[in-house]
């Protein structure tokens, strides 16, 4: 064995110990009638936070505080403890003249991790720490298993995104990025509700995976006796919303994509879709930077953050470029020069791009956009808009005014990784079934990402939908950014893992 395997062994063997010491000790409370778990609720005052921020009113008075055990310290008549609540550690005194010799040798005996009530006047200690001079408590909940060591906590990443709960304990920057998601995904809804828009919510299951170019998972209704897709987007539902004469709407939720797990991917990711009636895809670019700049003001208090050592200006506006632009500067390549797909296809070929189908129906815009992703797409570290992608890849998507060979899209990168999608969108019912068809085509060719055709949503077009600008961002790679994670998993609670044996 190696000497990582020996420490490992070890330390299982030291955690098996403790676990079977505290079951003991479990068995023994119980024995003597004082079952932990039979404690349905606890009368709580106040918490740490507030007895801290509020000692010169409570100074002297008696609190009842709650949380989970984390630290003893001290011997003899006198123990400090601190406990762990929501907002952070409160500093219990137990004293033998204030709670009994009996009382003290119990709670001498408490395991880290035990979760307690303790009730007593708030003072401040010689050191000025602002403590609870404890005179009664209670074992709430006995925790049967052992924490990390307390001082380098849960480290092994794969442990810290299955034992999640256990890594928020020991980690309070966890802790911390988790109260950063709440209050980011708290501003963006802020921010869209105080412009007008209104959140609705569109179906999770469905029975074709549609409006984007994804994977989808696939369940069975049984009842209906059909095969459904978990959604990969939302956003023929909300067009179907614009149709209908909501003007302006978004959902904000989770979609999911049968596609493999990275540092940037996840399954099971939140999304957020709007769409606003009578605007284009510069509105949204304009929507889209001010979001950012006011969830980041918002909850960090700048619009310049770090994230993995590089300083980045999420400040309006932000750069705008072209796609065609983009690889002309970064790959030198000017796509004015290409007079025909066989042109594009021998660049293609002599720079070794790969696609999902045969090289000789490679068109001349996807040949770009795969020399955009190669040589371009790393450079775009400060917010950066690329603008005007080909018609071939943008089946939803109108066509650019002045040049029809491509459309009013766009998508937002920082760091090198795109973190929004927009377009003007298509609403001509003829040209939108004649893209679907083509996309029929790429299916059968082998790109099983392919969209389908939805006559529901195509029904609803034919309706009449007006024009109309929409804007889809992937939250969790938000998130990232303005807590400077460095994989997406660190900023989901709990993200897709492979079962253990």
């Amino acid at each position: 064995m190696s000497n990582e395997e020996i420490n490992i062994a070890e330390q299982e063997a030291q955690f098996n110990e403790q676990e079977k010491l505290r079951r003991e000790k479990l068995a023994a409370l119980k024995d003597a009638g004082k079952d932990p778990f039979d404690v349905y609720k606890v009368n709580k005052t106040h918490n740490s936070i507030e007895v801290k921020g509020n000692f010169e009113e409570l100074e002297g008075k008696e609190v009842t505080v709650a949380g989970r055990l984390m630290s003893k310290r001290g011997q003899g008549k006198v123990v400090f403890a601190d406990l762990l609540d929501r907002d952070g550690k409160i500093q219990l005194f137990v004293k033998i003249d204030a709670v009994g010799e009996e009382n003290l040798k119990a709670f001498k005996a408490l395991d880290l991790g035990d979760w307690l009530c303790a009730t007593g006047e708030v003072f401040k200690t010689k050191a000025g720490e602002v403590s609870v001079k404890v005179s009664s408590y209670e074992l709430i909940c006995k925790s049967l298993k052992p924490l990390p060591e307390k001082w380098h906590g849960l480290k092994d990443p794969d442990l810290r995104y299955r034992q999640r709960e256990v890594d928020i304990i020991t980690n309070p920057e966890v802790k911390d990025t988790f109260i950063k998601r709440v209050k980011i995904i708290k501003a963006i809804r802020e921010f869209l509700d105080n412009r007008g828009y209104m959140e609705v919510e569109t179906p999770i299951l469905s029975p074709i995976a549609g409006g984007a170019a994804a994977r989808p998972f696939i369940t069975h209704h049984n009842a209906l006796d059909i095969d459904m897709y978990l959604r990969i987007a939302t956003e023929l539902y909300l067009k179907r919303c614009i149709v209908a004469g909501f003007e302006k709407v978004y959902d904000m939720g989770k979609n999911f994509r049968n596609e493999g797990i990275s540092v940037r991917h996840n399954p099971e990711f939140t999304m957020i879709e709007l769409y606003e009636a009578f605007a284009d895809y510069k509105d949204m670019m304009e929507i889209m930077e001010n979001l950012i700049a006011y969830a980041a003001q918002k909850v960090l208090g700048t619009t310049k953050i770090t994230y993995q050592g590089t300083e980045i200006d999420l400040t309006p506006p932000w750069r705008r470029i072209t796609m065609v632009d983009a690889v002309k500067e970064y790959a030198g390549i000017d796509y004015n020069n290409f007079k025909s797909d066989e042109d594009a296809q021998a660049i293609a070929k002599e720079k070794g791009l790969e696609f999902k189908k045969d090289l000789k129906e490679v068109t001349k815009g996807e040949v770009l956009n795969a020399l955009y992703e190669e040589y371009a797409e790393e450079h775009m570290i400060q917010p950066t808009f690329i603008m005007d992608y080909p018609v071939e890849i943008s089946p939803l998507t109108k066509k650019k005014r002045g040049n029809e060979m491509f459309t009013e899209r766009f998508e937002g990168f920082i760091f090198g990784r795109e973190v929004c999608n927009s377009y003007s969108e298509l609403n001509d019912p003829i040209v939108q079934r004649e893209r679907f068809e083509q996309q029929a085509k790429e299916r059968e060719l082998g790109d099983d990402e392919a969209y389908v055709i939805d006559e529901e949503f195509m029904s609803a077009l034919e309706t009449g939908m007006p024009p109309t600008g929409g804007l889809g961002i992937g939250i969790d790679r938000i998130i990232m950014f303005l807590t400077d994670a460095a994989s997406i998993r660190d900023v989901i609670l709990f993200p897709t893992m492979k079962p253990q044996n």
